[in-house]
């Protein structure tokens, strides 16, 4: 194996950096992984996961973890609705399709993945700034705390990454979409008509460039996006300040005012917001091939998309699978031929998934979208 005696450092402990160190110390490889969250209770803030099966689960079947994956994620059935709260269309779950993408809170999967690796391989409060070649290894640099070692770098940090600038000059992009999350603590009891109306299932709705999609049950919230083309206006920047919830409620409210007041009831009830530019990198540019020493990225780090066809974790956990097997088979004499061949294929699966979810957006934002078209 070409890690032998090798020391990994995997930055980030997301869903796909996590991944890849338990798939290299499932086959002794020495790592560590460094975050800049405190520590492993730290909540994992957003929406639930769906894993496909094609690609995030076949790296944790190579984990070992499908099985656990089945048993705590949730089937979930699919509404589709108007802005009146009128149900167009339904996808119930049935014994065939249950587990195509049954949905794993964020903070679950963690745990899950923590839990399948030795004690001391996750080193918290570590945020990233620099890392530079000393010795014929990479010093690596983070606030405020001793530096480390390391012969190879994995950048799992997501898509302000800064190891990306070792790897490629390639910037990050807005796409010209914004996305609003909201969570509902305790739906049942502050907004108990949409919760009902949810029914269990992920309510999806569009109406005159604005979406909304929902889950009723992420570990005892409900969390949800509003989607729509950003404002000409925010050119220099968003206005909203996501502290005052207060306000975004009131944007929202406004947004919204023609849409029915089940809607608006799941706005006023909502306790924390977040906001976001929808993001993508350009895969289009050549990756640096003058690397001093070993450093990749997988991830978001590598290929950041929206998130309109569930393609980015999963994405990022088959970059997970394929530089794992490269760097452990024993088919590559070194750690830089197993990096080629795994950046090569990524290419070329994540500009096809890029180019779904890129599609996706644009069609999103039409005044004419329909949700059917993308529900299988």
């Amino acid at each position: 194996m070409v890690l032998n005696h090798k020391k990994v450092a995997i930055i980030g402990a997301g869903p796909v950096g996590l991944t890849m160190a338990v798939l290299l110390q499932q086959k002794g490889a020495i790592v560590n992984v460094y975050e800049r969250d405190r520590n492993a209770h730290t909540r994992v803030l957003g929406g639930t996961l769906d894993l496909h099966k094609q690609t995030g689960q076949k790296a944790l079947k190579k984990a070992g973890l499908l099985d656990q994956y089945y048993k705590e994620a949730l089937p979930m059935g699919i509404t589709v609705a108007d802005e009146k709260g009128n149900i167009l269309f339904t996808k119930e779950i049935t014994p065939e399709n249950q587990y195509e993408n049954p949905e794993i809170n964020r903070n679950n999967l963690r745990e899950m993945l923590l839990g399948s690796l030795a004690d001391d391989t996750v080193i918290w409060d570590r945020k990233f700034i620099a890392m530079e070649e000393t010795d014929s290894k990479w010093l690596l640099h983070f606030k405020d705390k001793p530096d480390v070692t390391a012969d190879f770098v994995i950048g799992a940090n997501g898509g302000m990454s800064r190891v990306r600038k070792y790897v490629t000059n390639s910037e990050v992009e807005e796409t010209g979409t914004f996305i609003i999350q909201g969570d509902v603590v305790n739906p049942e009891k502050t907004c108990p008509e949409f919760f009902e109306w949810c029914d269990g299932k992920r309510p999806m709705a569009a109406f005159e460039g604005n979406l909304l999609v929902a889950n009723p049950c992420n570990n005892g919230a409900l969390t949800y996006g509003v989607i729509f083309k950003k404002p000409e206006e925010w050119k220099e920047g968003c206005p909203l300040d996501f502290k005052n919830t207060e306000q975004i409620r009131q944007f929202l409210s406004e947004r919204f005012s023609s849409w029915s007041m089940l809607y608006q009831q799941l706005f006023l009830s909502t306790s924390l917001f977040a906001g976001l530019p929808a993001r993508r990198i350009p895969l289009d540019k050549p990756w640096k091939n003058n690397r001093p020493l070993p450093v990749t990225l997988i991830g978001d780090a590598a290929h950041i998309m929206p998130p309109f066809a569930g393609q980015g974790v999963n994405t990022g956990l088959l970059d997970a699978l394929i530089l794992s097997e490269n760097l452990t088979d024993g088919k590559h004499p070194t750690i830089s031929g197993a990096i080629a061949d795994y950046e090569q294929k990524m290419r070329i699966y994540a500009r096809k998934a890029q180019f779904e979810s890129g599609k996706n957006e644009q069609e999103m934002r039409e005044v004419s979208f329909s949700f059917t078209r993308f529900i299988r």
